[in-house]
């Protein structure tokens, strides 16, 4: 094939000589070249393997004579910024690493492209840059950590760090233990999380070879898939199989379809917008909700079941969920193997893929329609809902799939923060009460980065006197991981002057997951009409929003310009 930088290299003498520089010789400067992107880093343990990974990739490449050259962007780990405001430039940090890869892709004319992540920004970030390059792409999973311990996952420091400020309630040794085994692989977090969840959208989307999301990180088969997307990249290029052409209306469709039946973070209601607006696609948030109607819920996956990610994958991942749906998805999308989704489905049966793993399912006592659940055995439909009403008029996201039954509707005077510090210490300390409705404002894009409130939905899911009977509504985000009645994303947020800016400590909220509704229902104790609710709202207005402090850097940036939760926020144009 025709390589890109062809007619480059002949404009400027230096072309081939930096690159002769770097170590190419005068062959190597004459093929195909492949631009090979991760999110390697000795940050945490979702980046510290994809080295390997690239090498692999990097095998592969120079199998099918192309030439490959490696770029790292590293991401950073939730879990490391929890507590702390190192939270509020998480979610910048997508718009972050998209630009780099941006800048990466386009100073040179490369002839394809393959990325690798783990984690919760990065793979989002990633697929975004992938949307805006439009090159011929494939992205490959970092896959899922080892379980620690009895099974346990990352969500035990919850209550390990709510007992910590509670009488001493942790010994030395446990806490050490712990530190040990918390995080026994590399790999993304076990349950499905943000992480968990992108791998699985990436896979959904036909971005990766088929099975490839969420497999063990630490087996054979994750570095086999690598070598394969190696040589299969040249192919791609060959074809001129860009990204625009992979990732479709239709494809995206398909994600959420993958999404409402595997119980996915309520992130990928962020990510996947925002990816698809690199495309010019609009993803409207009742796209999620009409979906979310009518799918089966067939993942009993943590949190929003019973199971961890490794065995999900054992009990034939994201390519036996789309199985059991294929009569509702689009198997006619092209994917980055050249062929449509229900061609990789018929060549995964080929090949045994659904039934060579079942073995490894066996070694947890385990078979597969107790992880992915048969159509005619799932209990319910979807696993998120968008919720509006006066409070959130644009919209907002709660995962009822992993909320009691009895916390899907639910009336009680509102407990309001204008941080999420403070509403995390009023738990700590036992300062809320059964049928509280926490609110936390101030939290958003344009507030503060929108930082996620894990550690307030731990110790709330974590305190029996709360656990059940105490929500949570928001204009932050959520961690994938994330249990109970919790509601985010709510648009337009306070700093941007919604409602939520102007409810006050004893005021009534209300919400519906069949009704689909999030309303203030009642002002200091008393219920009232929603023209009387509006009339009070409306003069508290006047008072207007609290300021944001001074801001520099990227951080500024961000909250000056981001988009609201229900428009992907990603940055204006």
């Amino acid at each position: 094939m025709q390589q890109k930088s062809a007619p480059q290299r002949l404009l400027w003498a230096q072309f081939d000589a930096l690159q002769m520089g770097s170590g190419w010789d005068e062959e190597d400067v004459k093929k195909p070249q492949i631009l090979l992107e991760d999110a390697f880093g000795d940050s945490h343990p979702g980046s510290t393997h994809l080295s390997g990974i690239m090498e692999q990739v990097k095998y592969g490449v120079f199998e099918k004579g192309g030439y490959p050259a490696r770029y790292h962007t590293t991401d950073i780990c939730d879990g490391c910024a929890q507590g702390h405001d190192g939270m509020n430039y998480v979610l910048a940090s997508r718009e972050a690493i998209c630009d780099m890869i941006e800048v990466h892709g386009s100073v040179f004319p490369w002839d394809g492209m393959i990325l690798s992540a783990s984690c919760d920004k990065s793979i989002p970030a990633q697929l975004k840059a992938a949307a805006r390059l439009d090159l011929p792409t494939i992205f490959i999973p970092g896959g899922s950590m080892r379980p620690g311990p009895n099974m346990t996952t990352s969500l035990l420091p919850g209550d390990i760090s709510l007992r910590q400020k509670r009488n001493d309630g942790v010994t030395e040794q446990e806490l050490l233990d712990y530190k040990r085994t918390g995080s026994p692989s590399w790999g993304a977090c076990t349950f499905l999380g943000t992480a968990s969840t992108m791998q699985c959208m990436a896979e959904a989307l036909g971005l990766t070879l088929p099975g490839a999301a969420l497999m063990p990180a630490t087996m054979r088969d994750i570095f086999a898939y690598a070598r394969k997307a190696g040589r299969m990249i040249l192919s791609l290029a060959e074809k001129g199989l860009s990204v625009s052409k992979i990732l479709t209306k239709e494809a995206f469709e398909n994600a959420i379809i993958v999404h409402s039946a595997i119980g996915g973070s309520t992130n990928a209601t962020i990510h996947l917008p925002s990816i698809a607006r690199e495309l010019g696609i609009e993803l409207e948030p009742e796209l999620f909700d009409e979906i979310n109607h009518k799918v089966p819920h067939l993942g009993n996956i943590n949190p929003s079941g019973q199971h961890l990610t490794e065995t999900f994958w054992f009990a034939g991942g994201v390519p036996m969920v789309e199985l059991y749906l294929k009569d509702m998805l689009h198997l006619d999308v092209m994917t980055v193997t050249g062929k449509t989704l229900g061609e990789n489905l018929e060549d995964l049966q080929r090949d045994n893929f659904f039934n060579r793993n079942i073995g490894y399912l066996h070694n947890y006592g385990l078979k597969r329609d107790e992880v992915i659940f048969p159509v005619e055995k799932a209990e319910e439909k979807g696993s998120i809902a968008i919720l509006r009403g006066n409070l959130a008029p644009e919209g907002s996201v709660i995962k009822y799939s992993a909320c009691r039954q009895e916390m899907r509707e639910h009336k009680g005077p509102a407990r309001v923060f204008n941080r999420e510090e403070d509403a995390y210490q009023a738990v700590a300390e036992g300062n809320i009460e059964p049928g509280d409705i926490i609110v936390i404002r101030y939290e958003g894009p344009r507030g503060s980065g929108m930082p996620e409130m894990l550690m307030t939905t731990e110790a709330i899911v974590c305190d029996e006197k709360l656990n059940g009977t105490v929500s949570l509504v928001t204009d932050g985000r959520f961690s994938g991981a994330t249990r109970g009645a919790a509601i985010g994303h709510v648009s337009p947020e306070a700093a941007s002057g919604g409602p939520l800016a102007f409810i006050e400590t004893g005021d009534i909220i209300a919400y519906s997951v069949e009704h689909r509704s999030l309303d203030v229902v009642g002002i200091q104790g008393k219920e009232m009409p929603p023209d009387q609710v509006a009339q009070v709202l409306a003069e508290r207005a006047k008072k207007g929003v609290i300021p944001r402090p001074p801001r520099k850097g990227i951080y500024k940036r961000y909250t000056s310009h981001a988009l609201s939760a229900m428009q992907g926020a990603g940055y204006d144009d």
